[in-house]
């Protein structure tokens, strides 16, 4: 159960009902600061909808920081919205044994984001032998926008757990699917 009201668009005046217009948990508990509500979206949409990144690589930064935060909300989240961007099932399945060093048949560049993405969850921040190695590979644009990612997603982890943001029935079958190490 969250630890701050889960609004409704009842709940708002007018002039912020539209921070429900996907009324999931994390918009109804974030409704209670309707500044920081409309910032944290504005990142996410930027993320999700006009970063140059390529989006195989962005859910699967992303993907790894909520498997690594063991965190049920975004995992769930990010294992349906990864399927919508088109990512193959063994990909998803991938980021468990990814994690442990193990072999999975990822590319290496998927690889490298997902070892960059491990390595800014541990911190402070992604390795310069790991930075270094995904230059060939991202421009300027696409290393600031895939740092960006996994930093955001990093705080989102700590803020679904912190506020206790239960995930939607919805979304429960890709936790039965994709179930998260205990």
């Amino acid at each position: 159960m969250a630890r701050v009201p889960l609004l409704r668009r009842d709940d708002l005046p007018a002039e912020h009902k539209d921070i429900l217009a996907r009324d999931i948990t994390l918009n109804r508990v974030l409704a209670n600061s309707p500044g920081a509500a409309r910032a944290f979206d504005n990142l996410g949409m930027f993320i999700r909808h006009r970063s140059r990144l390529d989006p195989r690589l962005r859910q699967l930064a992303i993907l790894q920081v909520g498997w690594l935060a063991r965190s049920p909300y975004e995992w769930s989240h990010h294992v349906r919205i990864s399927r919508d961007f088109g990512l193959p099932d063994s990909d998803i399945a991938a980021i468990g044994p990814e994690s442990e060093g193990q072999e999975t048949g990822l590319d290496p560049l998927a690889r490298l984001v997902l070892r960059g993405a491990r390595e800014m969850w541990d911190g402070p921040g992604m390795s310069a032998a790991t930075f270094d190695a995904l230059r060939p590979h991202l421009d300027a644009e696409l290393l600031t926008e895939l740092t960006v990612v996994v930093a955001f997603y990093c705080g989102v982890v700590r803020l679904l757990a912190t506020l206790e943001v239960d995930v939607e029935p919805d979304y429960q079958p890709f936790l039965q699917e994709f179930p998260l190490p205990s």
